[in-house]
């Protein structure tokens, strides 16, 4: 039996760029300025490894303290933003034909609850769906924690599974927890990054995804 483990910003719901404009204004309240296109490279890493990859950009080093600020100055700023959560083109429906066929499916993210309760609720997964978020594992993405854990939960082995994810730190923990992967366009990264990053097949949006599952062949 296959499963499916999807990222959530930028593969399944459009907050890829709406983090890039919070981690940017915290970064700028906090005295330190930053190009917008550096923040999104980095986008999909867990919080504290993202501020310190950022910093660095800059030529800065963090404290725990300045690390530990601008990520909570980040989820304040993105509530405010994003009051409401937009699904990708084709994510809802991805989903609900996926319980309909009976497909495995479960969702990693570096995200924390409660800023990613709204991200759920706008694609209508329900207390039955794996979900399996930052403050669960010891490490986030590019380690390969998120997905190692929301497979066990599944109770499949990773040989099993496929990752669906639209930045390269996805692919790459994919790759780290011995699962293949699938890259989605809808995040921002170009075709040629997912796939050298070590995506076996990469498609534009939940919706053409949802067209190719055969390909994936993880449906009977």
């Amino acid at each position: 039996m296959h499963a499916l483990i999807f990222d959530l910003d930028g593969t399944l719901i459009d907050t890829v760029y709406a983090h890039v404009f919070s981690w940017q204004r915290a970064f700028e309240e906090a005295g330190m300025a930053i190009d917008g296109w550096r923040i999104h490279r980095r986008i999909g890493m867990s919080g504290g490894l993202f501020a310190r990859a950022v910093a660095r950009e800059i030529g800065r080093k963090l404290t725990d303290e300045e690390s530990q600020s601008l990520q909570h100055r980040h989820g304040e700023i993105f509530m405010e933003i994003s009051p409401q959560r937009r699904p990708l083109t084709g994510a809802v429906e991805l989903l609900k034909f996926l319980k309909e066929n009976n497909v495995m499916y479960g969702i990693a993210t570096s995200g924390r609850r409660p800023e990613i309760d709204k991200s759920l609720e706008a694609l209508g997964v329900g207390d039955d769906v794996v979900v399996v978020d930052r403050g669960i594992v010891v490490r986030a993405k590019p380690a390969p924690d998120l997905f190692l854990a929301c497979q066990q939960r599944l109770g499949v082995s990773p040989l099993e599974c496929y990752v669906v994810g639209d930045a390269v730190w996805d692919i790459l923990a994919a790759r780290r927890a011995g699962m293949l992967s699938v890259g989605l366009l809808s995040g921002g990264y170009g075709e040629d990054e997912l796939t050298s990053a070590g995506a076996y097949r990469v498609y534009r949006d939940p919706s053409e995804l949802l067209t190719a599952l055969d390909e994936l062949g993880v449906l009977d």
